[in-house]
């Protein structure tokens, strides 16, 4: 190896380096899963880039030929097993999308097996054998690849706002694991124009991955923070309304007739917003729209339209599809989550219990030229209907019993 190529893999091998760092810092600071997340893939995909340069044995001549053999085809495929493992949890996991979950999921443990099976040919073939036996690495390593794009592909489709710059970094990594085993190859022809290439996408792959995975993991902290409602929060709790909101639900409902799916339409209807205003004092029901808003769009995803129709109705809006969770498990995971009690800070700075009452309104319908305005209306109408059976039950279906006569 020369002087040159040593070089531009050190250049890439400092800036990976670098970006561990950062994503240990990142982990030391939030201590979640996420970032713990980042920094195994940082670590793990990352190895296996420096590991199939050559670079080890430029500075470490007298390493081991049979362990180099066994690290060069098998890091690869495991670092491609957990990168589409973590791919799935950063998507969303089985609640945004089950198909997508299990291809990821069970993708990645194919991957490992073939990983253990190419370690294990590794350790026991002959040594005159490491062509064939990395060129069957390279395949296998370009099926992750494959796998991720059409994750990613379909969570842009779905409307994943992160997705579409994913998709980006999914392409670099095509080019990385390209120009990587041809360079563990040696391929003849190429020269250090083609390693310089493949160094520079190999470093824009990780730091688009990363600060992806930093955006969505600051994404869900922040959900998470809002949740509990923290003293101090901001009071606006950033859903789209009034025409705003009708624009995203048109073109949630167009995307959808253009893949001849179904939407379906929730309304979520706070019938108590206003209870505690005597005793709390005004604008206590900003706090709750806050906590409220901020449970809504944890258990709808990131792939729904949210927004606040009027303070008392919140509008989710998803798409219908047959690889997905049943509406029934989100539904009811949307209600567990909206129901349950908070705690709101009164003018007195003392803390008081809300318990959220409840009416769910659900349509669902094909999109194909429905006026948004009329579902909503509709939707917002069962809401209603929801909210006002269990008076109506209290009032007229109470059974009594006559008192006994002395």
């Amino acid at each position: 190896m020369s002087i040159s190529e040593i070089a531009v893999w050190s250049a890439m091998l400092g800036g990976l380096l670098t970006l561990a760092a950062l994503a240990l810092a990142d982990v030391l600071d939030s201590r979640t899963h996420g970032s713990v997340r980042n920094l195994l893939f940082v670590l793990f995909t990352g190895t296996s880039c420096v590991v199939i340069t050559g670079l080890p044995e430029a500075f470490f001549p007298n390493l081991p030929e049979r362990l180099m053999m066994v690290l060069k085809a098998s890091l690869g495929p495991t670092a491609g097993a957990v990168a589409l493992h973590f791919l799935g949890n950063w998507l969303g996991g089985v609640r945004e999308d089950a198909l997508m979950h299990r291809l990821t999921n069970w993708g990645a443990v194919v991957l490992l097996l073939a990983s253990l099976a190419l370690a294990v040919v590794a350790a026991l073939a002959p040594l005159d054998h490491f062509r064939p036996l990395l060129l069957a690495a390279a395949l296998v390593n370009l099926v992750p690849v494959l796998l991720a794009f059409f994750a990613v592909v379909r969570a842009t489709k779905l409307g994943d706002p992160l997705a579409r710059w994913m998709l980006l970094a999914i392409g670099c990594l095509g080019l990385m694991t390209t120009g990587l085993y041809m360079r563990g190859l040696e391929v003849q022809g190429l020269g250090l124009g083609a390693w310089i290439f493949t160094a520079t996408v190999t470093l824009v792959y990780f730091l688009m991955a990363s600060v992806l995975g930093l955006l969505r993991n600051r994404h869900n902290r922040e959900l998470s923070r809002l949740s509990r409602l923290q003293q101090g929060a901001d009071s606006a709790t950033g859903l789209p309304t009034g025409s705003a909101l009708l624009a995203q639900v048109e073109h949630a409902f167009w995307r959808t007739a253009r893949r001849h799916g179904e939407c379906t339409v929730i309304c979520v209807y706070v019938s108590n917003l206003y209870e505690l205003a005597e005793t709390a004092g005004p604008g206590v029901e900003g706090q709750i729209l806050i906590t409220l808003a901020a449970r809504i769009r944890r258990a709808a995803g990131f792939r729904c339209v949210v927004g606040l129709y009027h303070p008392r109705c919140f509008v989710v809006v998803t798409t219908a599809d047959k690889h997905q969770t049943p509406m029934s498990e989100m539904l009811t995971h949307l209600r567990g989550a909206v129901s349950h009690p908070l705690t709101v800070i009164d003018e007195k700075k003392a803390r008081q219990l809300f318990r959220p009452r409840l009416g769910l309104g659900v349509v669902t319908l094909d999109p194909e030229g429905v006026n948004p305005m009329d579902v909503l209306n509709d939707a917002e109408r069962h809401a209603l209907a929801k909210v006002l059976m269990p008076s109506r039950l209290m009032e007229n279906d109470i059974e009594t019993v006559p008192m006994q006569l002395s």
